[in-house]
């Protein structure tokens, strides 16, 4: 996407400081995740803020932002203080593993960085989030499990062929999935994501697929309805 900024319905989301920009990803997990009866809400890897501001728009929430990299805060504080939920978002420069806040949440999302093993980038700020050294997955799910209130839950995006490794991560923490969403961009492509959201609480998960395009440019119903509260016009694909 060319534009510094992309419109969504209710606010308006600038990226040009950060490393990684809007994105399918972003929006899928925030317009999946279930923020329905949340009090408190943490955004861990915050980048231009976008999903702090889509559960913003979805909910009465208190959220918090984190994000260990001084330039994506600053685009997050920019792009909460021009949105009309910014009495009710703000964003913390911080490890994540060093974040010790005084509340505890009901919902923890993230769209972490999960390239552990890939091709690095030589932009630092996009290898910093894209890549899984300076947040582990462990990590991640280990301190998640403490910030978690008793009926907490966690909501993440993730490629699909790690699902095995989370799920064994997962149980280590004593965390349990809820739901997964399988996601696949065409007809013909095998799944490329994967939504999931994890308690403290052992549950039946609920698992489904979703389809992004039926045909080229062809956005299926059920994208169009995930998404259909953002979108101005048109839905978003990167």
């Amino acid at each position: 996407m060319s534009n510094s900024f992309f419109y969504f319905k209710q606010f308006t989301v600038y990226h040009d400081l950060c490393a990684m920009k809007v994105g399918t990803d972003g929006v899928l997990l925030g317009a999946w995740t279930d923020c329905g009866n949340a009090a408190n809400i943490l955004d861990v890897g915050s980048g231009s803020g976008l999903i702090a501001l889509m559960l913003a728009q979805r909910s009465g929430a208190s959220i918090d932002a984190v994000d260990i990299d001084g330039n994506a805060c600053e685009q997050s504080a920019v792009n909460f203080g021009n949105s009309p939920f910014a009495a009710r978002l703000k964003i913390h420069r911080v490890d994540f593993n060093a974040y010790f806040p005084a509340v505890r949440y009901d919902l923890i999302v993230s769209n972490p960085p999960y390239f552990a093993r890939s091709l690095k980038s030589p932009d630092a700020g996009r290898c910093v989030a894209r890549h899984a050294e300076k947040l582990s997955f462990e990590d991640l799910f280990g301190k998640s499990a403490a910030l978690l209130t008793g009926k907490g839950r966690l909501s993440l995006i993730l490629p699909a062929d790690t699902f095995d490794r989370i799920q064994s991560i997962a149980g280590e923490n004593n965390l349990f999935l809820r739901r997964k969403t399988t996601v696949r961009p065409h007809a013909a492509s095998p799944p490329k994501r994967i939504l999931l959201e994890y308690s403290k609480e052992k549950t039946q998960p609920e698992e489904d697929e979703l389809l992004i395009e039926k045909a080229p440019r062809v956005y299926s119903d059920e994208y169009r309805a995930l998404t259909s509260d953002y979108y101005p016009d048109r839905p978003f694909r990167c």
